[in-house]
């Protein structure tokens, strides 16, 4: 029952997303879907409601909102996070997948490979910093961090 069974992403203010990051998304989403842990730690102030979750994520007034509810739709958490600490690994983020996205079109497997190890690098660092950011908010297994963190640069898109 600790999972997410519905996400939205805020466009509100959004620039268009290219091709590439539109199919980054849907992936995401569906992948979360298929499969993630999403647990509200107990607090002792107040019930913590069981999942299954519904997500919606947004960036308002320069912060990344986490707006989660229960799956009949009754808030259950809404946290803010600072977008400071992901800025540099998404920009990283962008540029790896640029030089990607580029590579395939034109350059042999083993040149791939290695820009697609370095783009998995990255990724698993923007996840990592998910995690230490959810700490006391959220609790989340790495593959639904790495995918979170994967709509978190589609909400930087722009």
């Amino acid at each position: 029952m600790n999972r997410l069974c519905q996400i939205e992403i805020d466009e509100r203010g959004l620039a268009r997303p290219t091709p590439e990051i539109e199919q980054e998304r849907r992936v995401a989403i569906f992948d979360l879907l298929e499969e993630n842990s999403f647990a509200l730690p107990p607090r002792p102030d107040r019930e913590t409601p069981e999942g299954p979750f519904r997500l919606h994520l947004a960036i308002r007034d320069g912060r990344l909102v986490f707006d989660i509810a229960t799956e009949e739709g009754l808030k259950a958490a809404e946290f803010h996070l600072s977008l400071g600490p992901f800025r540099q690994v998404v920009k990283d983020y962008f540029q790896i997948c640029e030089s990607y996205f580029d590579a395939v079109k034109r350059l042999p497997p083993s040149q791939i490979e290695a820009i697609d190890m370095a783009r998995r690098g990255i990724h698993n660092e923007g996840a990592a910093i998910l995690q230490e950011r959810l700490q006391g908010k959220a609790e989340v297994d790495t593959d639904t961090a790495r995918r979170l963190f994967t709509l978190i640069c589609v909400l930087h898109w722009g």
